[in-house]
């Protein structure tokens, strides 16, 4: 082999000590008032805090949305007002209008670099307004766009509960008894029997509520029971959690979340690839069923049948390359299931990489370069995006993944991209859903083949020069 033809056998890690050049993190309140339907989010900033969650959020202006900003004057930057008291008059007004279960206070840049003492107010507040205040912060200066979700369920995770009140047991048992009524006898023990016995699982991660449904029958199928999610769709519902539980991640996000079970919840954490593609998917329900001792069934042909119903897209990326800028972090997990598409990834930017959490991923990813005889990619976190344009320019790669920003001066260079900030809000994970990721992904690519067949192929290109 010549030293041009080699290739590296391990993947490579650098860190270009970049800003973070995402979406900002507070907007994880667009996904989490809809998914937890008793809550309500009070995000903590200055006027521009808010001018972004009215333009992030501005398509949901008809839902009634349960969040609000508490913005910050100059009075209060400089210290002159009384933070506790404004606040209690705000919480004391959300009580009076919507009386939801749990408030959850959104810290910003603004209440760090003021040093805010939040965790201090709240359970103060707490006992005098009498909802449960969730202090979490998700400021773009600490975090990247998809951590303000962490933030949030890291908090709430220290809220759930270590053992189900008496009460509670006893109205479990009136439901079941309910559920079960005018059924057989045998028809009830067949149902548990569909369970193996295993140690109770805690799924983690904030997922549209038909995907929360795929997952769970993946998990049914091989016998596992799934004890609970976090988030719950209702805060008063949380999982009851108790000391050696098991815990698995569906989002490669969640890292404080995935410490915070080991730590303070004292549970064992499952490190498994992500259930992003058909191959991520199975890995994922292949993991979880080796620490539970389960022979997993009809996972190599349910991944296979997924493949053969892709084909159509996959002609149209086999062979291309993709770049990832970093943006969501959920650049790792795409660069593997798209180079199992048959597709090369000269570099993956992410904005922050936890290596024991993705452990399993990066893992995973090497396996598929390996078995796909295709270039490891190089891992840049926190990417200094001038360095990464000239990477760009000179690699002139199929396609590019990117934030908003840098999308129209690309595209305007000639290159095909693609927002990264649609896979966050897409459904993307399980089987079935494989097929929006590369609805998505083929989108500029289609869209380009189109205009050739039209011939405006050469018409955008004169613009481009004028």
């Amino acid at each position: 082999m010549t030293l041009a033809n080699a290739q590296p056998q391990a993947l490579q890690f650098d860190c270009e000590t970049g800003n973070y050049h995402t979406f900002c993190p507070i907007s994880c309140v667009a996904w989490l008032y809809q998914k937890i339907e008793d809550s309500f989010f009070l995000v903590i900033g200055t006027k521009t805090c808010g001018y972004f969650l009215q333009n992030a959020m501005g398509v949901m202006i008809f839902a009634e949305p349960r969040y609000a900003m508490a913005e910050l004057e100059e009075g209060d930057i400089s210290a002159q007002l009384n933070d506790y008291e404004e606040l209690k008059r705000l919480c004391m007004q959300i009580k009076r209008d919507r009386n939801p279960s749990v408030i959850v206070w959104i810290g910003t840049c603004t209440t760090e670099i003021i040093k805010m003492d939040l965790e201090g107010m709240a359970p103060k507040l707490e006992s005098e307004v009498g909802i449960p205040i969730v202090v979490a912060r998700a400021n773009g200066l600490d975090y990247a766009f998809t951590q303000g979700e962490d933030t949030v369920l890291a908090s709430m995770l220290i809220r759930c509960p270590d053992k189900a009140p008496e009460t509670d047991k006893e109205d479990r048992n009136a439901i079941h008894k309910l559920l079960n009524f005018g059924r057989k006898q045998e028809d009830v023990k067949a149902e548990a029997s569909e369970y193996v016995d295993h140690p109770p699982l805690i799924l983690f991660g904030s997922l549209p509520d038909p995907v929360v449904t795929q997952l769970t029958l993946e998990l049914k199928r091989q016998g596992i029971k799934v004890s609970g999610w976090l988030p719950t769709k209702r805060y008063t519902e949380l999982p009851v959690i108790e000391e050696g539980y098991y815990a698995v991640g569906v989002n490669p996000f969640l890292s404080r979340t995935a410490t915070t079970f080991m730590r303070r919840r004292k549970c064992k954490l499952i490190g498994a690839p992500f259930p992003i593609g058909p191959d991520g998917t199975r890995a994922w329900v292949e993991k979880i069923c080796s620490v539970f001792g389960i022979e997993p069934q009809g996972l190599e042909e349910r991944e296979q049948q997924i493949w053969a119903n892709l084909e159509d897209y996959l002609q149209l990326i086999r062979g291309k390359s993709v770049f990832f800028m970093g943006d969501n972090l959920l650049e790792i997990s795409l660069a593997r299931f798209l180079i199992r598409c048959g597709m090369t990834c000269p570099e993956i930017g992410i904005p922050y990489m936890d290596k024991r959490y993705q452990a399993a991923e990066l893992a995973l990813l090497e396996q598929t370069c390996h078995e796909m005889n295709v270039p490891l990619p190089r891992i840049i976190e926190k990417p200094d995006n001038y360095n990464q344009l000239q990477r760009i320019n000179e690699l002139k790669p199929d396609l590019v993944i990117t934030g908003m920003a840098h999308a129209n001066p690309l595209e305007a260079r000639g290159i095909n991209t693609k927002w990264s900030v649609e896979f966050t809000f897409a459904q993307i994970h399980g089987f079935s859903n494989a097929r929006d990721i590369l609805e998505l992904v083929t989108r500029p690519l289609r869209r380009n083949n189109n205009l050739k067949d039209l011939g405006w192929d050469k018409l955008v290109k004169e613009e481009a020069k004028i």
